[in-house]
């Protein structure tokens, strides 16, 4: 171990925090943010117990034990649960006596990401607040001193693995598991057997190097893949999970790649036919269909619009009592009695599989009787993360002035205009555009959406990546339409 402590400053995310391995941050570091944390929940509670856990990157565990280490030098106690995925540390908070919860996963960052998903409040994780007293407690070493016990727990993922195993089905429906080699590998294929599901593996063998994609839902060379697999199978849906298990991509039995807003959409209104005067929360990337949506008008719902991160969302939910909420991204939230409120991607497959349940038709046929619109995938451009939020506050600007001098896009004017999260922008036929900064990786967020063509939400596009080529500071994109 090198004894001179490695931080990057910029690796204190919005609601997580996230480096590069040991290139931006290294042992004595990660044991650093452990006494931060450890600070932040002692000075809140008295004697506080900690469970942690890791995904499956061949340092996670190295990562883990030092993280530990820090939280144990502030009088933290620490339970280890192992190997597990982020919903399991969340779920484990429910269910063992615990204070606080912090997960070891880069999620579906490329290897050689690590990083830290924690929390202190029952089923939610830290805020942007939080996170920027995390990062004074840490740079500036403001830790405070104790001594704490560490308890390995053993086979907690059984737990896990048998609450969700009791949500049975009556029909046998025939699913692919796409795990992309991440952790959700071990548990997903497990459990959606365990419901009633004839189940197709897919890249579901642990392998830290990713060797096919990476274990992303937004990914499209992963849900190429699905599709795939899904047809040469002739499935009735096929699952992408994300590298620590709390995000799910779908892909229905045509093949087709559905976008999570409109499996959101699909869910929502299974629900609402139950549960009826329910609030759901959507992410600002989500589509506009939610908001005139005949059924869940019909069973007087309402539905939010609010900022993008599981963190956002899952708080949100929490303190609007809402049923449920979904993020384009894929994590969804289910709160009583479908969830305990924290994101479950394998438990959102779960809600799939019940809407199939419940249902004469197939997804497919579902997704067809949705009102047709045309939705670009999440596409992220480099931007340096102590440039992109300045980007953002330009382009709002310059956006709000083409608004108020009432000059058109593609001879559209601009109707309404949230701010919440970015800026998300909508036209006179209800199209619409959006442009966030990405609250975890040093880039931008581009989502469009039209009603109406391809071709008017492949324009937006154009307009909004015209307005961030002029800014100079734009680099590649990730993935484009």
């Amino acid at each position: 171990m090198s004894n001179q402590k490695k931080i990057d400053p910029l690796g204190f995310r919005e609601y997580d925090a996230r480096w590069l391995f040991p290139e931006s941050i290294n042992e004595l570091g990660i044991e650093s943010v452990g006494k931060g944390f450890g600070t932040q929940i002692i000075s809140q509670i008295k004697n506080p117990t900690v469970i942690v856990g890791h995904d499956y990157r061949s340092y996670s565990e190295k990562v883990k034990k030092n993280f530990i280490k820090g939280l144990l030098s502030t009088g933290c106690n620490v339970k280890d649960i192992g190997l597990c995925l982020s919903p399991t540390v969340y779920f484990s908070q429910f269910k063992l006596k615990s204070d606080a919860v912090a997960m070891i996963t880069a999620s579906h960052n490329e290897n050689g990401w690590t990083g830290i998903k924690m929390g202190i409040e029952k089923g939610l994780t830290h805020c942007k607040e939080e996170m920027s007293d995390l990062k004074d407690i840490v740079l500036n070493e403001k830790f405070l001193k104790g001594s704490g016990k560490l308890e390995e727990i053993k086979d907690f993922n059984k737990i896990y693995i048998g609450e969700l195993s009791k949500n049975k089905i009556k029909k046998k429906i025939k699913v692919v598991a796409a795990c992309g080699n991440g952790t959700a590998g071990i548990f997903a294929p497990d459990i959606l057997r365990g419901i009633g599901c004839d189940v197709i593996e897919l890249d579901c063998k642990l392998d830290y190097t990713f060797p096919r994609y990476n274990p992303n839902p937004e990914d499209m060379k992963m849900l190429h893949e699905i599709a795939k697999c899904v047809r040469e199978n002739k499935a009735d849906v096929g699952f992408g999970f994300d590298g620590d298990g709390d995000r799910v991509g779908v892909i229905d039995n045509k093949g087709n790649e559905i976008f999570a807003d409109k499996i959101g959409l699909l869910i929502a209104r299974d629900i609402s036919n139950i549960h009826k005067n329910s609030k759901f929360v959507v992410d600002v990337k989500s589509t506009g269909l939610f908001m005139k949506d005949d059924v869940l008008k019909r069973n007087n719902c309402e539905t939010i619009y609010w900022k993008t991160g599981h963190s956002y969302i899952k708080r949100k939910v929490n303190e609007d009592n809402a049923i449920a909420g979904f993020e384009k991204s894929g994590h969804f939230f289910f709160n009583k009695p479908l969830g305990y409120g924290f994101d479950d991607g394998i438990n959102s497959a779960i809600q799939v599989c019940k809407l199939l349940d419940n249902q004469d038709e197939n997804l497919d046929d579902l997704i067809s009787a949705l009102p047709k619109t045309y939705q670009s995938p999440t596409m992220g451009p480099f931007c340096k993360d102590n440039e992109k939020y300045d980007v953002i506050d330009n382009i709002t600007l310059k956006i709000k002035d083409l608004k108020n001098k009432n000059i058109k896009i593609e001879g559209q004017e601009i109707v309404d205009i949230l701010t919440v999260n970015g800026i998300r922008f909508t036209l006179n036929d209800g199209s619409w555009g959006l442009i966030r900064a990405s609250s975890n990786k040093p880039s931008l967020v581009i989502v469009t959406e039209s009603p109406t063509s391809d071709k008017i939400k492949k324009e937006i596009f154009n307009f909004i990546d015209k307005l961030l080529q002029e800014t100079g500071k734009i680099g590649e994109y990730d993935q484009k339409i």
